[in-house]
């Protein structure tokens, strides 16, 4: 199993704290039954150069590596970023440095506000002109920012890999009244082959390793097939 979507590396970005929570983490993806984890931390362009993000990245890195070098059991690590939307992005040249190791996969955080058409073309270019595959990010939590549905349905409609969070099937809200983003995501599930799940981890408390009990509502709802068809996917992909 792989875990797509993580903030794990210590010291990084708002997930882990240091490298005792980072193992702690670790071990937990070990005991949910992951082999391999993408380490994904906050990509900001208006906040770094990407030259100095791949440095403390790299850096942070490194010393996880060395560490899992003392304890084999656990999961091992493929260098990635999640990186939020920026204007122009699509021309940088150093954008390929942000995809996940040895892939051409970008993990694209797009704005929690209605999205334009100047970003759809931004989407659109960075597919077709720089060939990169895109990962839309926690695709579920963008829905409600959408008013005018248009850009919404043009971003999906491109060639490109819907990300959903565990969180989203866990936690479904109360008994009468399930929130949206769980009804999303199913329905996501229902509509879209080329779906990849991430924890999104942040932490040991509120944002904690999930993907044996969101892959337990998925087999529950959708059956054996659809966590086969995941697993299929996401593997093929890296």
């Amino acid at each position: 199993m792989i875990d797509f979507h993580t903030h794990i590396l210590p010291g990084i970005d708002d997930g882990s704290r240091d490298m005792d929570m980072t193992i702690r983490m670790l071990e937990a993806e070990r005991d949910q039954g992951v082999s391999h984890i993408c380490a994904t931390p906050h990509f900001y362009a208006h906040r770094r150069s990407v030259e100095f993000f791949l440095e403390r990245r790299n850096r942070a890195l490194e010393d996880v590596r060395q560490e899992l070098a003392k304890l084999p059991d656990l999961p091992l690590i493929i260098a990635g970023a999640e990186v939020y939307y920026f204007r122009g992005m699509e021309r940088a040249e150093l954008l390929p440095e942000l995809c996940i190791e040895g892939t051409n996969l970008l993990l694209l955080e797009m704005p929690f506000e209605q999205w334009t058409d100047e970003m759809v073309k931004a989407v659109e270019y960075m597919i077709q002109r720089r060939g990169l595959s895109i990962v839309l990010a926690h695709v579920e939590r963008y829905e409600r920012f959408q008013k005018d549905k248009d850009t919404w349905n043009r971003i999906l409609a491109l060639p490109l890999t819907i990300q959903l969070n565990g969180e989203s099937f866990i936690d479904a809200g109360s008994f009468l009244r399930p929130n949206k983003e769980h009804k999303l995501s199913l329905r996501l599930l229902a509509e879209h082959e080329d779906i990849i799940l991430g924890s999104d981890c942040h932490n040991m408390s509120d944002r904690a390793p999930n993907l044996a009990k969101a892959r337990a509502v998925i087999k529950k709802k959708q059956g054996i097939e659809r966590l086969e068809k995941f697993d299929y996917y996401i593997n093929k992909m890296l």
